[in-house]
């Protein structure tokens, strides 16, 4: 565990925007070079985008490693730079053992050609000896549950089958070093999280694992430490679960003003809701398991009479996760705050969703989608495994009597 495998120092990538200098045949540069006395030339000004710039960090062997970001951070740059696809424009990348990229599901694939044929195509393109692709056929193809159209033209597959396929090939190179950006998501629900375990198995080998992903919940399940980049810099990085929930807090912390479609026309209206909870000191972050106390402000430009307030929590999948209501209200006009108190609230991390609606004896006031969202960033003590995991974090002390 201790050998560096993967060492970037002051590594730097430059991109030229504008147009592309297109290829010339050699008549066109004999046209050009007759041409040019007569041609007034003309300077351009050339615009650089700097993808990465300055980045430095080492991975030791062993080590399962997150990359997050927004989009265009230059996440999957950093992986393209890793795997030798892209050459450097400052510093250097030392890697130290076999590479193995999956950074383009589906490459080489062919329509014309029969799934059996296309495993073998995009394995050998994928660095596999004939027969290291012969030996793992059977399981590659099992793997993908295509083995009923294995010999039918890929043109006939569905687009989800042709990347279960194509990830079932890609899944099962045997490289040292294996650089993973955003493939977990093909497929349906229970193929994705079958790919989800054979990344774990892949981890539990002792191999390097550079992930990118924007699935933060895979982050938090795969990854011991995770590098947050940010306009082609790592801002920040440390243990998965710290980065994750802080990259979390700040994505929400500049959500919109939460108006939604569902709101109703009126000048009652939900306007803020904080969260307290001492160990984060942020009003939407969750950061403990003990006593939790929400309150939603509201305001009314009348008397609230036969009022009913209601309230759900819904995780990231939108499952309603908890939910109750208040009945019989009576408010003035003003501003109020409407506070929940609850002796504990054990999720597991994530975002959340809260809803808040308010009604009167006439109807809807208001129905809310609070923003921002929650961000619960407790330490996941749940089975490993989301699908025996459920949707609460809740520590069991175990012995044998």
């Amino acid at each position: 565990m201790s050998e560096t495998v993967i060492r970037a120092e002051g590594l730097g990538k430059r991109f030229r925007v504008g147009e592309r200098e297109r290829y010339l045949a050699l008549r066109d540069l004999i046209t050009r070079t007759l041409a040019k006395p007569f041609r007034r030339e003309r300077k351009r000004q050339t615009d650089y985008l700097w993808a990465l710039r300055d980045v430095t960090f080492e991975i030791k062997q062993g080590e399962v490693v997150g990359l997050i970001g927004r989009n265009g951070a230059g996440k999957s740059t950093l992986l393209k730079v890793l795997s030798r696809i892209t050459r450097p424009t400052a510093g250097y990348a030392e890697i130290h053992g076999r590479v193995g990229s999956l950074l383009e599901v589906g490459t080489g694939f062919h329509p014309e050609l029969t799934g059996r044929e296309n495993v073998y195509l995009s394995g050998a393109i994928l660095g596999m000896r004939h027969a290291e692709i012969s030996r793992k056929f059977d399981e590659m193809v099992a793997f993908s549950g295509v083995e009923r159209f294995i010999d039918t033209p890929l043109k006939h597959f569905s687009t989800g089958m042709q990347m279960r396929l194509a990830f079932a090939v890609a899944a099962h190179l045997d490289p040292e070093i294996l650089l993973v950006d955003e493939v977990l998501a093909v497929g349906d629900l229970e193929f994705q999280k079958k790919c989800l375990g054979k990344m774990e198995e892949v981890s539990r080998t002792g191999r390097t694992i550079v992930f990118v992903s924007h699935q933060m919940n895979q982050i938090r399940r795969l990854c011991e430490r995770a590098f947050w980049i940010e306009g082609g810099q790592i801002y920040r990085t440390g243990l998965a679960n710290q980065i994750v929930g802080a990259y979390e807090a700040d994505m929400s912390s500049g959500a919109s003003s939460g108006d939604n479609g569902n709101r109703a026309a009126g000048k009652t209206r939900f306007v803020r809701w904080t969260i307290e909870d001492e160990e984060s000191g942020v009003p939407n972050i969750l950061a403990s398991t003990g006593r939790v106390r929400v309150a939603f402000g509201v305001q009314l430009s009348a008397p609230l009479r036969m009022g009913v307030h209601g309230v759900s929590l819904y995780n990231g999948d939108r499952n309603l996760i908890w939910g109750t209501a208040v009945y019989n209200l009576e408010l003035p006009v003003g501003t109020h705050s409407l506070v929940h108190e609850l002796p504990s609230l054990p999720l597991r991390p994530g975002p959340y969703t809260w809803r808040v609606t308010l009604w009167d004896e006439h109807g809807l006031l208001d129905d809310w989608q609070c923003v921002p969202e929650m961000l619960v960033t407790t330490e996941p003590v749940t089975h490993p495994r989301d699908e025996w995991a459920g949707v609460l974090n809740i520590p069991a002390a175990f012995s044998v009597e």
